[in-house]
């Protein structure tokens, strides 16, 4: 039962992220040429809800599902991990025109050639588990 309530909420967030044009590969081309504040308005509105919902869930104690108060652990990547770790995502996004989760929405919209991106995507991760000890963290 607990997979149909998260298959229902991917159903909802897919729904939200089309008819807002969030998937739109013009909208997210627009926003790598700073051509339109769609997109930005998009990722600001989230990332100040996010803030927002996880200050009022620390400051009121809210537990998780488990009962455990909702922590968010300090990251110690340091700076240069990050820029480069964004860098990689953006170029991806910028040249696929989706990011991670968008790729399956695509899909379902009936873009087919998702499938070679969500492919070129699996193999990548199976790559990095290959690879990720040898790599820098």
């Amino acid at each position: 039962m607990k997979q149909i309530k998260f298959l229902l909420v991917g159903i909802f967030f897919g729904i939200v992220l089309v008819k807002s044009e969030a998937v739109s590969w013009y909208r997210i081309y627009e926003m790598f040429r700073f051509q339109s504040f769609h997109m930005y308005g998009i990722i600001g509105t989230a990332i100040a809800s996010g803030i927002l919902f996880l200050q009022i869930s620390k400051r009121s104690h809210i537990k998780n599902i488990k009962g455990a108060d909702i922590y968010v652990p300090r990251k110690e990547d340091g700076l240069i991990n990050t820029i480069l770790g964004g860098c990689i995502f953006g170029l991806g996004w910028a040249l696929i025109g989706a990011c991670p989760g968008p790729m399956y929405i695509l899909l379902g919209t009936g873009v087919y050639t998702m499938l070679i991106v969500i492919a070129a995507a699996i193999l990548g991760t199976f790559l990095y588990g290959i690879l990720k000890d040898k790599l820098p963290h």
